[in-house]
């Protein structure tokens, strides 16, 4: 009997820290931003050829050696369909992110911004609300010309804001999860 008051006395008190416990104050783990290490565009030419790849390497990551990058040269008047590649090679085995973008497509979108080229991007996937992500796309080349093309990954970007839809950074906020420029030449 003594040991069964001893009981209720303590009831209550394990009751106390079993609902402070499993309150909603728990952290929640936000949807971190990725590791890239590698990036790889790869250009294939719709009419048959060899595909042209650009990459965007950087293993030990900021402030370590320079990244590797790898430009390229496109031919004119040409339509080609890309893919982009994202790796983590600071895990074994390497972690291939792009997969984790496409898992969570809804809160990822690339953007293609060429300057000073003859080149128009298409997005050739979309997400689960109808908006584009970037893994696929077409880029269509014009007349000979150099320059730039930057390939920008947005985590979390506002993709209902004005121009999004067609590839506009403008407007869509978001953090940056991996931005590099190459240098294109179209001959």
């Amino acid at each position: 009997m003594k040991n069964t008051k001893k009981l209720l006395w303590a009831l209550p008190l394990f009751a106390i820290a079993l609902l402070t416990s499993c309150e909603k104050n728990d952290p929640v783990i936000p949807n971190q931003e990725e590791i890239i290490t590698t990036l790889r565009y790869t250009l294939t030419p719709d009419g048959g050829g060899s595909a042209v790849i650009f990459q965007f390497q950087d293993v030990d990551g900021d402030g370590g050696n320079a990244p590797v990058i790898t430009n390229g040269n496109l031919a004119s008047n040409t339509t080609y369909s890309g893919s982009l590649l994202l790796l983590n090679e600071t895990t074994n085995p390497v972690d291939t992110t792009s997969n984790e973008v496409a898992n969570e497509a809804v809160d990822h979108q690339f953007f293609f911004q060429p300057s000073g080229i003859n080149a128009t991007f298409a997005y050739d996937d979309a997400d689960a609300n109808g908006n584009p992500i970037g893994l696929a796309s077409t880029m269509a080349t014009g007349a000979a010309s150099s320059g730039t093309l930057t390939i920008t990954l947005r985590h979390q970007p506002d993709k209902f804001a004005t121009g999004a839809s067609s590839g506009d950074i403008t407007n869509v906020g978001g953090e940056t999860d991996i931005e590099v420029t190459f240098d294109v030449t179209i001959q």
